[in-house]
């Protein structure tokens, strides 16, 4: 919160958390970070974000098949690798995710 308030430039108080002002409890906090018109911005996602997971996923292939041991003279070179890796990935090895979590039934 302090930091956001200062990274953005904003000169208020707070307040005291769990009593007064932004602070003074998890909706007026969450709506504070949420303001778009601070130079830094929260975007709240869901627990289990399973797109979330898949991208996670994709980067670690990419991670350890192209970046890691890559040696790269310039960005653009950089970026040419990366989107010839994408094609050959999305030719030659896409397929879906196997999904390992077990979902646990919801109970009300």
């Amino acid at each position: 919160m302090r930091l956001v308030a200062r990274v953005s430039g904003l000169k208020l108080k707070l307040g005291v958390k769990g009593k007064s002002g932004v602070l003074a409890c998890k909706a007026t906090r969450e709506a504070f970070l949420r303001d778009p018109q601070h130079r830094v911005t929260f975007h709240f996602t869901p627990k289990h974000a399973s797109w979330l997971n898949q991208i996670e996923i994709w980067f670690s292939i990419l991670a350890r098949k192209l970046l890691r041991r890559g040696n790269f003279a310039s960005k653009s070179a950089l970026r040419t690798k990366i989107e010839q890796f994408i094609a050959y990935f999305n030719e030659t090895m896409a397929k879906p995710f196997r999904w390992t979590m077990e979902a646990k039934p919801l109970t009300g």
